[in-house]
């Protein structure tokens, strides 16, 4: 968490030394800038539709998300004068206190299971909790091998790695995706996470889909492979590769700072693919929705061979009552998950190396947006 709020510090500080001498042309804006004379940011948020929201909002859920929701707070809340606190607890957190009505909405790297969408029915008055895909970005697999700067992984190479079947760098499975690299006699060193998370739950379920005879786990947010090392959330097991001679890991592609280097992915494709936002936004738009009413959960597809298509990807939902919210949190919840699904908020997203919602899915979250009650 330390280095999750340091990492906040410098992107806080990093903007306001660049705002109103640099533009981001990528998205057109600086759009995390606060701004001086004739800043994109004051244009951003003079585009954001407040209507009557006002007061504070609590949320909780997936820290993978948590970089992205503080941009968009800080953006909504100078427009809009409503406090959002977001504790970046963890999906099962976060879900836990939506479903128990602690907070009027939460962000979870998976989508809502039969009996949670069951337990919200009892917070959400004649409705239920409903998935809204907001946030994508590539799961990276990060490492530490001293000398090696590119690293290519299949599959089935690295189910067995973080299943402690594969324990020395210099091993022939990887040695025969990089025949190129001077790979060290070294111990393999592979955390994971210690808490439940969204983020292993995607991570194992693109083994289980690609790797299922060298990774025979149910998967979930718990770990639940064999050997390996742990840490707290994904700033903690980053840390911990940074640190870690020989050390491997998986975390959100924001986290991957500070010289961490990320594998590529030998999917099939043509060559290798590279853990970026613009090739996760590419996977997800393979993505099908297989959620019923205004449920808009996805089905990703991590089997993909396209070329230039990451598939190691997450989505992060952020739930919310369809009908029944509480008519004192609902206008500043309704208005926050506009901005942040608006063309304004998605591009925020690049900017912090997370991938926007392809087209077609972000178009259909505005509409149920707007239906929220």
């Amino acid at each position: 968490m330390k280095l999750q709020r340091m990492n906040r510090r410098a992107l806080a500080l990093g903007a306001l030394a660049v705002s109103g001498a640099l533009t981001l042309t990528a998205c057109g804006s600086d759009e995390t800038g606060t701004g001086g004379g004739g800043s994109s940011a004051a244009a951003d948020a003079s585009n954001i539709k407040c209507d009557d929201a006002s007061g504070q909002v609590l949320a909780d859920g997936s820290s993978a998300q948590k970089n992205a929701v503080d941009a968009w707070v800080k953006q909504f809340s100078a427009a809009c004068k409503v406090e959002i606190n977001y504790k970046a607890g963890g999906s099962g957190a976060g879900v836990t206190a939506f479903t128990q009505g602690q907070v009027p909405w939460a962000g979870s790297d998976s989508a809502l299971k039969p009996e949670e969408v069951a337990a919200s029915k009892k917070v959400c008055k004649g409705g239920q909790g409903i998935d809204l895909p907001m946030v994508g970005g590539p799961i990276a697999v990060g490492y530490n091998v001293p000398g090696v700067d590119n690293l290519v992984l299949d599959a089935p190479t690295i189910a067995k790695i973080f299943d402690s079947k594969i324990t020395n760098w210099n091993d022939p499975a990887i040695a025969k995706l990089n025949p190129d690299a001077k790979l060290p006699n070294l111990k393999i060193q592979a955390f994971h996470r210690s808490d439940e998370s969204g983020t292993t739950d995607n991570f194992t379920k693109y083994l289980i889909a690609t790797a299922k005879k060298d990774f025979p786990y149910e998967g979930g947010k718990a770990w639940q492979a064999k050997g390996g090392q742990s840490a707290p959330q994904s700033s903690g097991v980053a840390a911990q590769v940074k640190q870690t001679a020989g050390a491997i890991g998986y975390f959100e592609l924001s986290y991957a700072k500070d010289g961490i280097k990320t594998v590529a992915i030998d999917t099939g494709a043509s060559k290798p693919v590279q853990a970026t936002v613009e090739n996760a936004t590419k996977a997800i738009s393979d993505a099908k929705v297989v959620g019923t009413g205004k449920d808009l959960a996805l089905q990703l597809n991590y089997g993909t061979t396209a070329d230039g298509a990451y598939p190691m990807v997450l989505v992060t939902y952020e739930i919310a009552c369809d009908k029944g919210n509480k008519a004192d949190t609902l206008p500043a919840v309704k208005a926050f998950l506009r901005y942040a699904a608006s063309e304004d908020g998605q591009k925020i997203l690049a900017e912090n190396d997370y991938a926007p919602m392809p087209d077609d899915i972000i178009a259909k979250v505005r509409t149920t947006v707007e239906s929220l009650s």
